[in-house]
């Protein structure tokens, strides 16, 4: 009966047809505005989407059409996926199948954990999606788990442990789908654990290969870490990656170094803080670029590595770039890892440049007082000039729209101290609030890192952003205002209060010849978790999916 129900929903939502999701169809995920197969609606996570039913004169009717509660009142990051009429997400505890034209629920799965779970999560009980492959849904869990789940029915197929999440591990990443592989990363690095990567059978769930992020003895780039230091180095890898079909690269960051004190690791300690071009057959390593070499700051370089087409200097390169959190914008040669550009794009004190040769930032006197024990202020702080926010890239305009987050840090190094399940922190700190705002939506060109124009906020947005054929940018507040801008001029054109905060990412799609938005609410995630905002006490908790489409005429 539920297959049933299933199929008349199928028909009714008139979606893509309902052929198996191949490697093809994944590969032209952004080309078929019906459907959303990929995390970021395309390889590339450009979140941009040519559709223009919704634009700048015809957001002001844009009106809900449906929510529905994901009975929750954890922070809600999740990327809904799309196919054949059925929408899918996630929550830290569940996976659910809705109808996307009602918003009425066809299968919910929870999610069974041990009790302690939650106590090794960093930085927000979430999950940001899943992944579709063949009429399976793929998943990470809290305790470090691999699931694949029938995407008729829900129910399990199976079901992998990727590592024992009590030594400090834990997993919120959506899978990738790379040359039928299931790629997935993990969390962990302030809780001293060592980073890798998997790459699964999507079919048994086998573990086809491990890439550990911090080589060990007698691997290449062992010798950047002293001692027995990367055994405990960090390199989480837990936001999803991008994939290049054509040159069959996975590009995917990894994060901080662990401890945050430098003095203890002294080396480059690869490859924290980089970005890794692997196979994903194999995930052999085929180049790699370190953002923050021996980072004393946090500055992960997980945010999401966007795939483009950029004239650099007179010549049409096939780049990808990314915004990070150490406060510079990258644009590095998909084939080869050859930096092209590095500028600031937020307030930068603890490094002057990134030279361009080397590809090495130049540091300030500022970074050379840390690094001898002294306490100095630091910008931007460890919540990044970006924090995980994915932006969107508009490449009719060549612009990328970004979240960005105004603020710094007092900093100190002291003694480290390893205890499973406690912070690895080794630093005395405290944030440095400007007067104002404390975050930018910001429209950055790329290749130079200047903004064509900026919005401010009092509290910062932590919200994904979606750019559109419509010269519309849409994000969301921490308040629980949804929010569409004028792609061009910054102008706010349209709002929307969800009631609760919005840090999840914006999608759109279409059914009928009618063009969707669909966002998930529910206030959480980091910065409520560490920034003492008290003007967050005031926002409701509770996660929903809200759907918005054009006011009937």
């Amino acid at each position: 009966m539920k297959r049933l129900i299933v199929a008349a929903i199928a028909l009714s939502a008139a979606a893509s047809p309902a052929a198996a999701q191949s490697a093809k169809d994944l590969e032209n995920d952004q080309k078929n505005t019906n459907s959303i197969l990929t995390y970021g609606m395309g390889y590339g996570q450009q979140r941009y989407s040519p559709l223009k039913q919704i634009d700048k004169s015809t957001v002001q009717n844009l009106v809900p059409v449906w929510n529905y509660s994901l009975a929750s009142n954890r922070g809600q990051e999740s990327h809904p996926i799309i196919h054949d009429g059925v929408m899918y997400l996630t929550t830290h505890e569940s996976t659910v199948a809705l109808n996307p034209l009602t918003g009425k629920q066809i299968w919910k799965t929870k999610v069974d954990y041990p009790a302690e779970t939650p106590r090794v999560a960093c930085c927000g009980i979430v999950n940001r999606g899943v992944a579709i492959y063949q009429g399976k849904l793929y998943r990470t869990t809290l305790d470090a788990h691999v699931v694949a789940l029938d995407a008729k029915t829900g129910k399990v197929i199976w079901k992998q442990k990727a590592i024992d999440f009590r030594a400090g591990y834990s997993q919120t990443v959506t899978p990738l789908i790379a040359n039928g592989v299931v790629v997935t990363g993990i969390s962990g690095g302030e809780y001293g654990i060592r980073g890798f990567l998997d790459g699964w059978d999507p079919e048994t769930g086998k573990r086809l290969w491990r890439r550990y992020t911090i080589p060990a003895k007698g691997e290449k780039g062992n010798e950047t870490w002293p001692g027995d230091t990367w055994k405990h180095g960090g390199a989480p890898t837990w936001l999803t990656g991008t994939y290049d079909a054509k040159l069959d690269l996975v590009y995917w960051g990894t994060g901080n170094a662990g401890p945050w004190n430098p003095t203890v690791r002294k080396g480059d300690n690869l490859y924290t803080n980089s970005v890794l071009a692997i196979r994903p057959k194999t995930g052999e390593i085929v180049w790699h670029y370190q953002f923050s070499p021996n980072d004393p700051y946090d500055y992960d370089g997980v945010n999401e590595l966007v795939m483009a087409t950029l004239q650099v200097d007179g010549q049409d390169r096939d780049v990808i770039m990314q915004a990070n959190r150490n406060g510079f914008f990258y644009i590095l040669d998909r084939k080869t890892g050859k930096l092209l550009r590095a500028n600031k794009f937020v307030k930068v004190t603890w490094a002057d440049k990134i030279d361009m040769k080397s590809g090495r930032p130049v540091e300030t006197a500022i970074t050379a007082s840390i690094r001898k024990g002294n306490k100095e202020e630091i910008w931007p702080s460890a919540f990044g000039g970006k924090n995980w926010s994915p932006m969107a890239f508009d490449p009719a305009r060549r612009l990328a729209f970004v979240n960005t987050l105004n603020f710094g840090w007092t900093y100190k190094t002291v003694e480290p101290k390893l205890r499973v399940g406690t912070f690895y922190f080794g630093v005395e700190f405290a944030w440095v609030w400007p007067q104002g705002n404390r975050g930018y939506l910001k429209a950055i060109d790329p290749l130079t890192g200047n903004s064509k124009w900026q919005v401010g906020s009092g509290i910062p947005r932590m919200a994904g952003v979606l750019a559109t054929g419509g010269g519309l940018v849409f994000t969301g507040r921490m308040t629980g205002e949804f929010e569409a801008f004028d792609a061009d001029s910054g102008q706010k054109l349209w709002s929307f209060q969800t009631g609760s905060g919005t840090i999840g990412q914006p999608v759109t799609w279409t059914a009928n010849g009618r063009q969707y938005i669909t966002v998930l609410n529910g206030v959480g995630g980091v910065y409520s978790l560490f920034s003492g905002d008290k003007r967050l006490a005031s926002v409701p908790a509770g996660g929903s999916v809200w759907t918005f489409a054009l006011m009937p005429k």
